[in-house]
């Protein structure tokens, strides 16, 4: 079922192995064709604009682009007792995790009399998105939220997909987690659309929304497909966006020492995401690759989305790379730079601390990625395609502005005059040094 990539008998992991390790190829500048016009009518139509592109993309008409506060009390009252209680277990471990990233404030004092403090300031205004296409996302409500509230931002608006069968709202899930979490700015808006929403800002449509249905905001988060991505590259700069996270992707490093049944289910649980989802094993064991592919035959025939989960599993983007050692493995792993890794060897405590690029890190067997997708207190939020070799996954960071506030005495202006002069001069630039003078003796 999986391709393989055969790095056995190679010295060194090869210098082209990222273009020889599997991954669907991601054209977002051809994402930005359809995109570009989507943002511009946003931006021009607002509102009436947000109806008709629900009603091409998403195949019903909004009534309520704002969704009213009724219905998300009501999706609250509608949970199911185990379902309220699982996502109130997830807000709370997720709460307790991202408050263990807040950064400390710190003043530092350079000379006597001059001093600088570190601040951290919440952005004021956030938009996130959580999407809504093959499947229903409340634990993405979940992961942007309880970030953007940990960091201290006061305003923070939520769009999701309109829902035919929801009578053109998000998904009743979707609005109970807003609810929940005390989230009342929640919008029918999917796709692109929602990006220049959130960039822009919308007017409503006369007679039917307030004079501005949703303001600008500051930061945007959240996941998407392709377009979603495409959109938040074209906005970036008029707005502060998290990263352009694409489809879903695991790649587990596994010795012969693994339980096949714990990676093929690992696999498995990340292919049905999506048909273009990536699932990789490296390894070392070509008998752990075999188990494993007989492993997945078996689980990926009984699972509900059995047809998503062949073309997952069947495409280009997934595969069993096998290596000569571990050590190789590991190489292959911060080459491909995985969204979740997971770790599956004898050693893979020490193992994961070799690790230097992967958006999550999931040490040893009893960690699968569901356990971060939901319950560990990680955030799922992560950087693809490659991109966790320079991007993080999301965190209060992505929701606050380090800023640096100084505090000289007169004294300690004074005592850097000279050589604050003497730079100035030397970049011609002598009203710097005027600045300092006017204040010696005044």
């Amino acid at each position: 079922m999986l391709q393989r990539i055969d790095l056995r008998g190679e010295s060194t992991v090869p210098a082209d192995v990222k273009a020889r390790l599997p991954r669907a190829p991601l054209n977002v500048e051809k994402a930005m064709v359809t995109v570009l016009p989507i943002l511009a009518d946003v931006r021009e139509r607002g509102a009436r604009a947000l109806r008709d592109l629900a009603e091409k993309f998403d195949g019903v008409r909004p009534e309520h682009v704002r969704v009213p506060s009724e219905a998300i009390a009501n999706a609250v009252d509608s949970l199911r007792p185990e379902l309220r209680a699982a996502l109130e277990t997830s807000i709370a471990h997720n709460r307790a995790g991202h408050e263990a990233q807040l950064p400390v404030e710190r003043v530092t004092e350079i000379i006597p009399g001059g001093i600088i403090r570190q601040r951290w300031i919440p952005v004021n205004r956030v938009g996130l998105y959580v999407p809504g296409g093959l499947a229903v996302y409340p634990s993405s409500v979940i992961m942007n939220t309880v970030a953007a509230q940990v960091a201290g931002v006061r305003h923070i608006a939520l769009a999701s997909p309109p829902q035919a069968a929801n009578n053109g709202l998000p998904h009743p899930t979707i609005l109970a987690a807003c609810g929940l979490l005390g989230i009342t700015e929640v919008y029918a808006v999917g796709g692109a659309q929602a990006i220049g929403m959130f960039a822009y800002g919308a007017a409503g449509e006369p007679g039917v929304d307030p004079e501005m249905l949703c303001e600008a905001v500051d930061v945007i988060t959240g996941p998407g497909n392709i377009f979603v991505a495409a959109a938040k590259r074209a906005v970036r700069g008029v707005v502060g966006i998290d990263a352009e996270a694409g489809t879903t992707e695991i790649a587990i490093v596994a010795d012969d020492g693994a339980n096949p049944e714990y990676v093929a289910a690992d696999l498995l649980s990340q292919a049905e995401h999506d048909p273009a989802a990536a699932s990789v094993l490296i390894t070392d064991s070509a008998e752990l690759a075999d188990q494993v592919d007989a492993a997945l035959e078996r689980r990926a025939a009984a699972t509900k989305h059995a047809e998503r989960v062949a073309k997952a599993l069947s495409g280009p983007q997934s595969g069993i790379v096998l290596v000569d050692t571990i050590d190789g493995a590991l190489d292959v792993a911060n080459a491909y730079a995985a969204e979740h890794l997971e770790i599956q060897t004898r050693n893979a405590l020490a193992d994961a601390q070799r690790i230097h690029n992967a958006g999550a890190i999931f040490v040893g067997p009893y960690n699968p990625v569901p356990l971060g997708d939901y319950m560990a207190g990680s955030n799922h939020v992560l950087p693809t395609g490659g991109t966790a070799a320079f991007a993080s996954g999301l965190n209060v960071h992505a929701f606050l502005k380090s800023v640096q506030e100084i505090e000289y005495s007169k004294d300690a202006m004074a005592s850097m005059y000279e050589p604050l002069r003497a730079l100035a001069l030397d970049e011609d630039l002598p009203a710097h040094a005027e600045a300092l003078a006017a204040r010696l003796n005044g």
